[in-house]
């Protein structure tokens, strides 16, 4: 008989899974420095932008050695650090200290367009991301329930972008950079947190009574291994229309 895992079997380790995937403490600490060094060097040289993006520069460079040097992929450090430079420049350039925030309202703005393109096309991004790092391939979107609980809960994240961007938005436009930089750490891992919770329980809740969870997807129509399957060389036993014709000759070997 096949047993159905009970929900409180799969639900911890899926939800850890899926925090674990999606958000992370140290990583949102490690955005949200160099915004710090930014606010904390223009706020102590007066006003200066080109120190606060000098401080910003050099804490970002220390961030990714460190990241580095801990086994952190590169190509995430890298970006990270490339983040940093890019909103520095654009600081240095208009000397607003308030447009060192603008690249993340610009990025906050592209995350939700993209994540809304790809439910509407079902192709939600949650599930591509959850099934790649989970090494599923395709096989989630072949699993109607569970490609559904992912778009559902995909719009979590388009909440979570869209409350950036009002906010961010309006302190942008009041030109207010240290209530930004204030907004930037509690709307980072507080809100990053808070929308791994709310997506999972969207996911669970979407998911059909009996559904193993998002590490095994179900896919109809999939044949599945005999529970006893013939050992090799072994030739599987005859059918009971075939029994009566098959003749009985004692001591005979099997070819």
């Amino acid at each position: 008989m096949n047993q159905q895992p009970t929900g409180n079997s799969t639900e911890p380790s899926d939800a850890d899974s899926l925090a674990s995937i999606l958000g992370g403490r140290r990583a949102a600490v490690e955005a949200t420095l160099p915004t710090l060094a930014f606010l904390i060097g223009w706020g102590l040289s007066g006003g200066n932008v080109g120190i606060g993006a000098i401080a910003a520069v050099v804490l970002g460079v220390a961030i990714a050695i460190w990241a580095l040097y801990r086994g952190r992929k590169p190509r995430a450090v890298l970006l990270g650090l490339l983040g940093v430079a890019i909103a520095s420049i654009i600081a240095l350039r208009t000397g607003r200290a308030a447009d060192f925030f603008l690249l993340q309202i610009l990025s906050n703005i592209a995350s939700a367009l993209a994540w809304s393109v790809s439910i509407v096309i079902r192709r939600p991004l949650l599930g591509l991301i959850v099934g790649s790092l989970l090494r599923q391939g395709p096989q989630w979107r072949k699993d109607p329930a569970l490609s559904r609980a992912y778009r559902r809960a995909s719009w979590v994240w388009v909440g979570q972008y869209m409350v950036r961007i009002v906010v961010f938005g309006t302190l942008w436009l009041a030109n207010l950079p240290v209530a930004l930089g204030i907004a930037r750490a509690v709307l980072t891992w507080p809100l990053v947190a808070a929308c791994v919770a709310g997506s999972w329980w969207v996911l669970r809740r979407s998911l059909p009574a009996g559904h193993p969870g998002i590490r095994h997807p179900v896919v109809p129509g999939e044949t599945k291994t005999p529970t006893n399957p013939p050992a090799d060389g072994e030739r599987p036993p005859a059918s009971t229309a075939e029994q009566p014709h098959a003749p009985t000759v004692s001591g005979t070997e099997e070819r």
